[in-house]
């Protein structure tokens, strides 16, 4: 049997929200240990001077504790 965990984590790209995503999740794989998904909960952007600045992705990640 197996226990996991959830963690929270906001990554940011100025590219896009697929560039986010792959940003948090490369992140979290070289802190975490057995990272077995993860999750999109929210998406946002910030906007500066009319347009898009950056893109922001708000990841729940699962991780195998062990």
């Amino acid at each position: 049997m197996s226990v996991a965990r959830v963690t929270e984590i906001i990554a940011s790209s100025k590219k896009g929200f697929d560039d986010a995503v792959e940003k948090g999740v490369k992140r979290a794989t070289e802190t975490l240990k057995n990272v077995e998904g993860a999750w999109v909960q929210d998406q946002k952007v910030t906007i500066k001077n009319g347009k898009i600045a950056e893109y922001r992705v708000n990841l729940k990640v699962t991780f195998i504790l062990e």
